[in-house]
This record gives C-alpha cells, sequence and structure tokens, in this order.
C-alpha cells in the first residue's frame, strides 16, 4: 500500500474547512469591493481596471482553478493511489516544471501583447483613447499574474489531493489584503489611482504562492521543478487538460463575452456587471466551489479503486447539499438585491443610480446560481472518471447558446431602448448556465454514473416549498430602495443583517417541519 495515502476525514468536515475558509477570503473580498466602490465609484476607468483585471483573471480560470486543477487532481491521486512516493515526486516535478514554463511565455507574451488583447476583448473601448490606453498599461501589471497563480493552482491540487484543504481554501485571502491596502494607501503613488490597484494584483500573486510553498516542504513534495513534457502522467494530464480548458470554464468564457459586449454599452455597464457578479460569486464560493473542491478528489480516489456505488453516494451527497443552499441563496439575492448593493457599496462615488443599474445585473444573475453550484457539483462526476470530453461537448452547446441568448435579450433591450441594456448579459448568462446544468446532469444519468436518488428528489420537493415560504416572509419585511438610501451605514448593516437571518431562520424552521434532518445530509 502507497505510504502517501492517509485516512480519509468526512466530506461534511472537509467542507467546512473549505467553506470556513473561502468564508474569511469572501468577506474580504466585499470589503475589498467596498472600498473600490466608495474610492472609484463606477465610471470609465474603473471599467479599466476591471477589464485588465478580467483577462488575466480569465486565464486563471482557466489553466488554474479551471481545466488544469480538474485534469491535475485525478492523474495525481492515482498516482498517490497506486504509485511509489518516488513516482509521485518525478511526476511533482515534472508537472511544476512544465507547467511553469509554459505560461512563463504566455505571462510574457500577454504583457508584450496588451494593447492587442484590450482591443480583442474590450473593442468598444476607443482605440488609441485615454480607456483604452490606461487598460493596456495596467493589463501589462496584471498580466504576470497568470505565472503565479498556475504555480498555486498546482500547489493546490498537490494538497487538496492529500486531503489538505485549509491552506489553498484560505490563499485567496492575500489578493483581497493585496487590493485593499493599494486601493487605501498606494493610489497616492499614482497619477492615475487605479494603476496601484494593478500592481496590488502583482504583489499578491507572489504573496499566495509563497504561502503554499512550506504545506508542499511538510508532504515532502517541495521540488525542483523539471521540464518533463514527455513524461507519460505530464501527457495524461495535458490529454485531460486541452479540452478541459473549455469544459470547466464555460461560465467564465461567457462572463468575458459579456465583457466585450458590455464595452459598446454606455459607461459603468461594467462596473454594474462586476459588483453583481461579485456578490453571486459569495454563495457560490462558500458552498459550490467547496463541495466541488472535496468532491473532485474523494471521487478520484473512489474511481481509481473501483467502487461505483460509493461514486453514487458521494455524489448524491453533492447534489443534496447542493439543493439545500443553491434555491434559497438565489430568490435572497433576487428579493435583497437593492438592500445589499445599498449596504456594501451604496456610499462615496457609488450613486444611487449606480445601486438601481447594478440591481438589475444582480437580479438576473440570482437566477443562474442554481445553474452553477449545480454544475460545480456535477462536473467533478466526468472529470474523476477522467472524461473529459463530454462536458466539453456539453460546454460548447451552453456558451453558444448564450451568444443566441446575449443577441437576442441585449438587441431587444437596445432595439426598444430600455437604458438598461447591461441586464440582458445577465439574463443570457442565467439560461445558459442553467441548461448546462440540466445537460451535464442528463448526461451522466445516460452513461449510468449517477442518477439523483429518490431522497434528493424528496428533498428538493421540501427546499421548494421552504424557499418559497421564506421568499414571503422576505418580501414582506423588506423596505424600499428608498428607505435604504436615507439610512446610515450602521441602520443599514443591522436591518439587512436582521431581515437575513429571520430569513434564515424561517428556511430553517420549515424544512424542519417538513422532516428534514441533519443526518441527511452527512457523508
Amino acid at each position: 500500500m502507497n505510504s502517501h495515502r492517509p485516512n480519509r476525514p468526512s466530506l461534511v468536515r472537509s467542507g467546512s474547512v473549505v467553506s470556513a475558509m473561502t468564508m474569511i477570503s469572501r468577506v474580504l473580498g466585499f470589503i475589498r469591493d467596498q472600498v473600490f466602490a466608495i474610492v472609484l465609484g463606477a465610471g470609465p476607468m474603473t471599467d479599466a481596471f476591471f477589464v485588465a483585471l478580467k483577462i488575466p483573471n480569465f486565464l486563471r480560470r482557466l489553466f488554474a482553478e479551471g481545466a488544469f486543477a480538474q485534469a491535475f487532481v485525478p492523474v495525481f491521486t492515482e498516482y498517490k493511489e497506486t504509485r511509489s512516493p518516488d513516482i509521485l515526486k518525478a511526476l511533482a516535478a515534472q508537472v511544476s516544471g512544465t507547467l511553469g514554463a509554459i505560461v512563463l511565455v504566455l505571462a510574457i507574451a500577454g504583457s508584450v501583447f496588451a494593447p492587442q488583447l484590450v482591443g480583442i476583448f474590450a473593442p468598444g473601448f476607443d482605440a488609441g483613447g485615454e480607456r483604452q490606453q490606461l487598460t493596456a498599461q495596467m493589463l501589462r501589471v496584471t498580466f504576470p499574474y497568470i505565472f503565479f497563480i498556475s504555480l498555486v493552482a498546482y500547489a493546490g491540487g498537490v494538497l487538496n489531493s492529500f486531503q489538505r484543504f485549509a491552506v489553498p481554501a484560505f490563499t485567496p485571502v492575500f489578493l483581497n489584503i493585496s487590493l485593499i491596502t493599494s486601493a487605501l494607501w498606494g493610489t497616492r503613488f499614482f497619477p492615475q489611482p487605479v494603476i496601484a490597484l494593478a500592481w496590488g494584483v502583482f504583489a499578491a500573486g507572489m504573496a499566495q504562492l509563497l504561502f503554499q510553498l512550506p504545506s508542499l516542504w511538510r508532504l515532502g513534495l517541495l521540488v525542483m521543478p523539471k521540464w518533463g513534457w514527455k513524461n507519460s502522467g505530464v501527457q495524461k494530464i495535458l490529454h485531460l487538460m486541452l479540452p478541459a480548458i473549455v469544459g470547466s470554464s464555460v461560465a467564465q468564457i461567457n462572463l468575458l463575452l459579456d465583457t466585450v459586449i458590455a464595452s459598446f454599452l454606455i459607461a459603468g455597464s461594467v462596473s454594474w456587471l462586476y459588483y453583481a457578479d461579485r456578490l453571486v460569486e459569495f454563495p457560490l464560493g462558500i458552498f459550490g466551489i467547496a463541495i466541488a473542491t472535496v468532491l473532485l478528489p474523494r471521487l478520484s480516489s473512489i474511481h481509481a479503486n473501483a467502487k461505483p456505488n460509493e461514486f453514487q453516494l458521494t455524489m448524491d451527497w453533492g447534489m443534496k447539499l447542493g439543493l439545500l443552499v443553491a434555491l434559497p441563496c438565489s430568490i435572497g439575492l433576487l428579493l435583497l438585491s437593492s438592500p445589499i448593493l445599498t449596504t456594501l457599496f451604496g456610499y462615496g462615488e457609488f450613486s444611487p443610480e449606480d445601486i438601481r443599474m447594478s440591481t438589475y445585473s444582480l437580479r438576473a444573475y440570482a437566477l443562474a446560481l442554481p445553474g452553477f453550484i449545480i454544475i460545480k457539483i456535477l462536473v467533478p462526476g466526468f472529470f474523476s472518471r477522467q472524461n473529459t470530453k463530454t462536458p466539453v461537448r456539453i460546454g460548447i452547446i451552453a456558451m453558444i447558446s448564450n451568444m443566441g441568448y446575449n443577441v437576442v435579450l441585449v438587441g431587444g433591450m437596445l432595439y426598444w431602448s430600455v437604458p438598461a441594456a447591461h441586464t440582458g448579459l445577465a439574463l443570457a448568462t442565467a439560461l445558459s448556465a442553467n441548461q448546462q446544468a440540466i445537460m451535464l446532469y442528463r448526461q451522466l444519468r445516460r452513461e449510468k454514473a449517477y442518477q439523483c436518488s429518490t431522497q434528493s428528489i424528496r428533498l428538493l420537493v421540501r427546499v421548494i416549498i421552504a424557499t418559497l415560504v421564506m421568499a414571503l416572509v422576505i418580501a414582506s419585511i423588506t423596505p424600499e430602495l428608498s428607505s435604504w438610501l436615507t439610512m446610515q451605514a450602521i441602520q443599514r448593516a443591522l436591518h439587512l443583517t436582521g431581515i437575513i437571518i429571520i430569513g434564515i431562520i424561517t428556511y430553517c424552521c420549515t424544512l424542519a417541519a417538513l422532516g428534514v434532518r441533519p443526518h441527511e445530509l452527512t457523508m
């Protein structure tokens, strides 16, 4: 038996660790976005930074948290379960060396061709104009982030394979701390204050990588990187990774396409979509990504040891937990969009008009949340079995559908002179995300890899009932936007917290009255 194999902790405990660490990061993320809104507001210069951040962030989701992680963890887990420690170390050295070399070349190329990339990803920014030039200037600083964060993803994949979830889940905290510091302190040193944020991104990449190295050393896997293109394990990862670039990152491609279209709309559209997306990312990160993070290594181990029944039970656990949180979070965001945006961002340069326009996009994005969470849970069911082609096919269909939805919805809003045309982009994302989730589930069922159990279906019915009851209570006690605008910051926070607590209590009590018990969700 491989000496590297640890005793496996429960999925609930592992998921709780990831959720707790992610909660810290997301709370700091909200503070970061509050600082952005107060210091910079929503306008052309803020749009420029968000585009300069979105381009490397998009590649990060592809090469780091997306395709690479989905391809690397199953192969690395297979080696850990079936090969010797020396072979595992050799794989670690060659994967880190090959990945590092590839993304280093990519980072250099991205910095050199920054103006051309801005022209591709934000064609609505006037060529040679101030906003286009500023975006390119910041992109040269932010693009190297892809090098650091790809190696962070490699280190996190190794740690997750050994059920060490806390350090990788805590690592994003450093990005938020760096950006908050840059916004509050660094902006005074630049003629364009927003440039300080770009340097904050660069510094965060280095900090995140350095933070994970001691944990690799304790596992005995902090090895000298080597070029290993021809290594069979590296080739297997690359073979799985190439199609996974599309399959695991369709949501990010859709969001990037939204940025392209939004760049043609009125100034502020990119920022309004950004702030709304950040709020949807909060429950997605705490629940959806946390569940997916613990599912992938566990499912990969189960598949490597050929235990189909345990595979079904583990997937069903993920689905039940996902259903339990996705629907109430979605409806809560939909109903409380204006109060949340007002409480978090409605200060300084972030005007009531910015709140109103961001509210439209948040309500639309809230409808995408169930799809996003279910996708995060279902995709490991494919990748853990080293099947990347099927999610790619489904992802391409969803991406093409999203483009069609964009044309119809945004085009229709522009034709009818609707001022909040950016809302069409968020609605299109919601439609395509839920479509993708349904298609992934149907395919898993056809492959007889996973099918929702009777218990999961019964839970879904009870969750729908409890969510409706919660929605009625929240709607009845939530004041209009005009009332929130007259409140002081502390009043807003206390009032919003009270409504959320009442909503959670209502939801939980209704579930309990319907017979839902905690032991149904343990594994």
